[in-house]
Formats: structure tokens, sequence, C-alpha cells
């Protein structure tokens, strides 16, 4: 293949991972993906020896660097708040994240969800994750809907929610939906397939004493 023609598929690369990052809806991904492309689209800058273009792209990669280094080690506090599937503030975040919500769980039926636990998990006093669930025995819940607001889909508002249920007397966690785009944040934060669909997640293994 001709050295010109390998220069130009590099920028194309490039350009196409920056406006692809632009799409993800998780700012780490976000992140990551754009400094991805801007690497390359740096690289590519360098080999046509369009300076001023090099030099953005490698701003905006140390930018990313250092705003994923401030996502990664910056410790969120968050706070379990048990609600009502009727509270306000609660319908009022469903309503609001409701394409994003059916995205992520196109089997969600707010109309035919019976859930006897809802949750909303918030960091400081912003909302990161809506959670309903209900107990199928005395320490099984099957999960109705576990969402993470997009600032928050680095998993740790997960990992918080179990610890939370289960040092409530919790040991296992069933997702038994079409998982669709969500099954990178369920294997994440340790569920395990059963069967074709069922995701289950074992809290017995988790310190529910842990509450950081």
């Amino acid at each position: 293949m001709d050295t010109s023609v390998i220069i130009e598929l590099i920028g194309y690369v490039g350009s196409a991972l920056v406006l692809l990052s632009m799409l993800m809806t998780s700012v780490v991904r976000l992140r990551v993906i754009n400094l991805i492309g801007s690497i390359i689209f740096a690289v590519y800058a360098l080999m046509i020896r369009s300076y001023p273009t090099a030099v953005m792209n490698i701003a905006l990669a140390g930018i990313n660097i250092y705003q994923l280094t401030k996502l990664f080690n910056e410790k969120k506090s968050y706070r379990l708040i048990k609600t009502s599937r009727d509270d306000g503030f609660f319908s009022y975040m469903l309503s609001e994240c409701d394409e994003d919500i059916r995205h992520f769980f196109p089997d969600y039926d707010p109309d035919r969800v019976k859930a006897d636990i809802v949750y909303i998990v918030c960091c400081g006093s912003d909302p990161a994750c809506l959670f309903l669930g209900k107990v199928e025995q005395p320490d099984t819940i099957n999960t109705l809907l576990d969402y993470a607001l997009p600032a928050y889909r680095d998993t740790s508002v997960g990992r918080f929610l179990h610890k939370k249920l289960a040092g409530e007397g919790y040991k296992t966690l069933i997702f038994g939906m079409d998982p669709v785009h969500h099954t990178d944040f369920l294997e994440k934060t340790g569920y395990r397939k059963d069967g074709d669909r069922m995701y289950v997640l074992d809290l017995s293994g988790i310190n529910g004493k842990d509450r950081t």
C-alpha cells in the first residue's frame, strides 16, 4: 500500500475516534476514546508537518489524561436514600432519563414495574443512580432497574450500592432483563452470566460494613 494512503488512513482513524467519543454517554469512555483519537491525529499531523494541528491534539491528549487522572483518583462520597416509586423526585428522574434508560434497558416498562425496593444513590446533592428491585426471597432481589447517570458510570456507584444491599442482609442480585449495552457494567461490578440472559451477583462475599 502506498505510504501516502497509509498516512491518510491514520488521519481518518484519528478523526473518527475523536468524533465517536462525542457520542459516548459515559464520561470515562468519552475521555479514553478522545485521548486515543487525539494521539493518533497528532501523529498524523506530525507526519504531514501540520505542526499547529499536532500541538492542538497533543494539548487535547494532555487535557484528557489530566481529567482521567482526576476521575480515577477522586473519592466520591455517596449516600443511599430509600424512597418509593411514587416519590415525585424519583418519578421526575425516571421521566428525565427515560430515553437513556430505554437505550440500556429495552425491556424496562415503567407501567409494568412492581418494585418493593426503591433507592436513589446521590453523590453530594446530585443523583447518581436509580434502583428498582423486587424481593423474590428473603435474601434475593430481582433487579428491575439499575441505572447510573452518565457522570457516574465508572462502576463505583454500583459497588457502593451492592455493599449497602449486602449490609442489609441481601445475598443475591438477579438481573434477568436483556442487558444489551449494559453487559460491560454488569461484568465489571461482579455479575456472572447464568443462562442465556440472566446475570447473577453474589453479595455474600461483599463486606457490607464498608461504607466507602
